[in-house]
């Protein structure tokens, strides 16, 4: 039978969620509530799907998002989420379709660059895309720490309050906002996000926990920020309290305030152990603690992917520490950004434009993605053979231009 890839229609909506259901190895039954739940949040112009005979067996989509770049700028970008095949229909090139048709949509809009989460490493290099930002989790063992265990708050004269939900919806979004302004990775949240995260509005199958929500006010009263966490109940032989505490989310938009957070955590009575959440790889942890050696890393990884659509707009909308010149040479088998760009780059401001001149390097539009947050080291990338120095020295001039003093982060999964 023939394979129809199209975007979705209201009427077989239900039947995407269930193959989108399938694909996530979650029962493959969709409940009315589940429908209404999600339909006003999906944007069916680019919800995509494969269909047989009627049956929806692969899904795709995409929405609206802002990613910082590096020193600051918002970039339009689409997001993309919710793709499966289903294991019947492997191999059929079924993804390759549906991507294809929403990066041309996407280039279309005038977005700049596209964004996903990647649950499997090796998939979305062949579209271009490439590992731009990492995270860590650690796991903290508090006994350990050195911290003073009779911690009675911040001694710099901020202070930490307990806040509900309704305080989150009030005041995070300005937070995130302030993060966001000064953390290039960081992507944008709607109002969705924080009805959700704070109970407002419900997943269908996802019993919600009040989480605990604590905020750093600093001595001026400034909110600078805001943690969310949970805790087990786990006890011990002898009635020792063996709890751990897990952060669901943590913003600081100062040093003292990530430092007063991670504080205050290790200092709840009964919590023995913290969990930290996804964090930057060069958070403040481990080093803010007195024995960096109670910290574990239990989770490395790329979190964050992205693909450039429009490397001038691109490469001209982040910031560069040095002056310098580049010719690039960016290989684009899908013919959405490639071609041979100079970038002149100070930290005035940066002009790039098509080239006729010989390149410096020659690259796929995927590498540059995993360069452009400045993660990256192109000298790195050249020893692997995934970047070819066309001048001498060019990888140098290349990592002195795009890596950055703090590696990019990307706080949320989507």
């Amino acid at each position: 039978m023939s394979l129809d890839v199209r975007t979705v229609t209201e009427s077989e909506f239900p039947d995407w969620l269930r193959a989108l259901n399938t694909g996530f190895l979650r029962p493959p039954v969709v409940t009315d509530e589940e429908v209404e739940g999600r339909r006003p949040h999906t944007d069916l112009s680019r919800a995509r799907g494969a269909f047989e005979a009627g049956r929806c067996v692969a899904t795709f989509r995409s929405f609206a998002q802002e990613l910082t770049a590096v020193g600051g700028a918002s970039l339009p970008a689409s997001a993309v989420s919710d793709v499966t095949v289903s294991p019947t229909h492997r191999r059929r090139g079924l993804l390759s379709r549906m991507m294809a048709a929403d990066l041309a949509a996407a280039k279309e809009r005038g977005d700049v660059v596209s964004t996903l989460i990647a649950a499997e490493y090796p998939i979305y290099g062949r579209y271009g895309y490439g590992p731009a930002t990492w995270t860590t989790e650690w796991e903290i063992d508090v006994p350990r720490t050195g911290l003073d265990p009779r911690w009675a708050g911040p001694g710099d004269g901020g202070r930490i309050d307990l806040v509900d939900g309704v305080e989150v919806r009030k005041t995070g979004p300005g937070l995130h906002e302030r993060l966001r302004a000064s953390r290039h990775g960081v992507v944008s949240r709607d109002e969705r996000y924080w009805n959700l995260n704070t109970g407002l509005d419900r997943l269908p199958g996802h019993p919600w926990a009040e989480p605990f929500y604590a905020v750093y006010r600093s001595a001026g009263g400034e909110l600078e920020g805001l943690l969310a966490y949970k805790a087990d109940d786990t006890w011990g032989e002898s009635k020792l309290p063996q709890n751990t505490a897990t952060v669901l989310d943590m913003i600081a938009v100062t040093p003292a305030a990530e430092r007063a957070l991670w504080h205050f955590l290790c200092s709840v009575d009964w919590i023995t152990k913290v969990r930290s959440g996804f964090r930057a790889p060069d958070d403040l942890l481990p080093l803010l603690l007195p024995d960096p050696r109670a910290a574990r890393v239990v989770t490395h990884a790329d979190l964050l992917w992205v693909r450039l659509l429009d490397v001038v707009r691109a490469l001209e909308a982040r910031t560069y520490p040095v002056p310098g010149t580049l010719v690039l040479e960016v290989e684009d088998s899908a013919g959405l950004a490639g071609g041979r760009f100079r970038l002149d780059a100070s930290p005035e401001g940066a002009v790039c434009a098509p080239a006729t001149e010989s390149a410096d390097l020659t690259l796929a539009v995927g590498e540059l993605g995993a360069l452009y947050l400045g993660d990256e080291s192109a000298v790195r990338l050249t020893a692997l053979g995934r970047v070819a120095e066309e001048s001498k020295g060019a990888a140098a001039v290349a990592d002195a231009l795009f890596r950055t003093p703090r590696r990019p982060w990307c706080p949320d999964i989507f």
